[in-house]
């Protein structure tokens, strides 16, 4: 039996041919990715899609001054990340933290080669994004069709219907639109979700002309077995090299279902420093798994990522102060703590040092 996010789809694409879309800034990104493969299967190169200033801080309950944003943002590219999410152009109403999006916008540096999209769930939302200047946005589907009830108040087939005229609008501007599929394994109201009923709908945001869809774990309930048949389901429907993975760490499971998703020949993750975030429409959602985390992965397996884990650090421990709040990465805390042990034992030794050279210029002088 069809899902309503196949009929959808086959009614979008006419009997499943994708439509032409055309090369645009993040769709060259995408392309580019998986050129080669290591001895293990996995890809020899991944991008870090970081989520931090928006999905990271979206659920923050203080208020985050537009300054430390731009600054996050700032580090973040100085650490080498080509592809940040910097805001989203959404209701005040509904994300608080995000009511400066355009000023955040106007602020930050731009820097050549680095994509900075925007999250634009309606026209509206991609309209101020547009006035903002903005090249690349992203939008998003539940395949979960009670979360999409509770939380737009429409069925799945009728949200995707809104996302087409978003997509449809971003393309006529030749801006790049990237795909998220949210509860892609599991729902914080319906549980357990089909691998079929996620793929379809990822197939769905593909056909509307996303150049990338992300599998997004939103409540972090997934492990490598559930994200391997949701993989192996949207693979069949969607090429690899057009797919990243979304995972959140409420079990811990994180970095697993990464490597699960490595070892199908995913080469795009989503990730936020300093494990900032969670969702404000997603009850049990933790936060995002931590940059730091992935890169430490992908360092082990020898994965080509281009990021410097020292710059990443520094803005780790930039946005954690700024927030007052414990890191949320486990390699940042163990790094940061292993890099303050050698400070103090490289201290003392100095103090050491200090103290023999006065004592030989002492006893010389007497």
């Amino acid at each position: 039996m069809q899902t309503a996010a196949r009929q959808l789809c086959g009614g979008l694409l006419g009997n499943g041919a994708r439509s032409h879309v055309p090369v645009l800034v993040g769709a060259s990104r995408a392309a580019s990715t998986t050129a080669a493969t290591l001895p293990n299967g996995m890809p020899a190169e991944v991008t870090i899609y970081e989520v931090g200033p928006r999905d990271g801080l979206q659920n923050e309950a203080q208020t985050i001054p537009t300054e430390v944003k731009v600054r996050l943002i700032d580090m973040l590219t100085d650490a080498g990340i080509k592809a940040i999410e910097a805001t989203s152009f959404v209701s005040p109403k509904w994300v608080p933290q995000l009511a400066d999006a355009k000023q955040v916008i106007a602020a930050m540096r731009k820097a050549p080669g680095v994509q900075y999209p925007v999250l634009t769930p309606n026209l509206k939302g991609l309209q101020g994004a547009l006035e903002a200047g903005c090249r690349e946005v992203a939008v998003f589907a539940a395949a979960s069709e009670a979360f999409s009830r509770r939380n737009i108040n429409c069925s799945v087939a009728e949200s995707l219907k809104r996302f087409e005229e978003v997509v449809v609008a971003a393309r006529k501007e030749g801006v790049a639109v990237r795909g998220y599929v949210s509860c892609a394994v599991g729902c914080p109201y319906q549980g357990h979700v089909d691998p079929g009923a996620a793929a379809d709908v990822g197939a769905a945001l593909y056909g509307m002309g996303c150049y990338e869809v992300s599998m997004a774990d939103t409540i972090g309930v997934g492990t490598p077995a559930s994200m391997e048949r949701m993989l192996q389901a949207t693979m069949q429907q969607i090429p690899v090299s057009k797919l990243a993975v979304h995972c959140h760490d409420t079990y811990g499971m994180a970095i697993a279902n990464i490597a699960a998703s490595l070892r199908l020949g995913v080469a795009v993750v989503d990730s936020s420093v300093a494990g900032l975030g969670g969702c404000p429409y997603a009850r049990g959602a933790t936060g995002n798994v931590a940059t730091e985390d992935v890169l430490y992965l992908l360092d082990g397996y020898g994965i080509r990522h281009g990021i410097s884990m020292d710059a990443v650090l520094a803005a780790s421990e930039y946005i954690s102060g700024a927030l007052g709040r414990p890191n949320g990465s486990r390699v940042a805390k163990a790094l940061l703590a292993r890099r303050a042990a050698e400070a103090e034992k490289e201290a003392k030794a100095q103090a050491k040092a200090a103290a023999a050279a006065k004592a030989e210029g002492a006893a010389v002088a007497a």
